[in-house]
């Protein structure tokens, strides 16, 4: 029981150190166009946590396919 305790705050921690991270990229800042791919590599960074601050620069593509005609 214990156990999960732990793990639940290690995760929150984690995850706030990614957000921290995010931010520190400028991230959130609000440009008005945010398409998927900027909000993937938010989502991504956020998940990498620490990772940030070892060097870890997660980015995501999105390559929407053009419709046939």
């Amino acid at each position: 029981m214990r156990t999960g305790s732990i793990g639940a705050v290690l995760l929150i921690i984690w995850l706030l150190l990614g957000g921290i991270a995010a931010y520190e990229r400028g991230y959130f800042n609000d440009n008005g166009d945010t398409s998927c791919a900027e909000a993937g590599t938010v989502m991504v960074t956020i998940v990498a946590g620490p990772l940030n601050w070892l060097g870890v620069n997660p980015k995501i593509t999105c390559d929407v396919p053009e419709p046939s005609k």
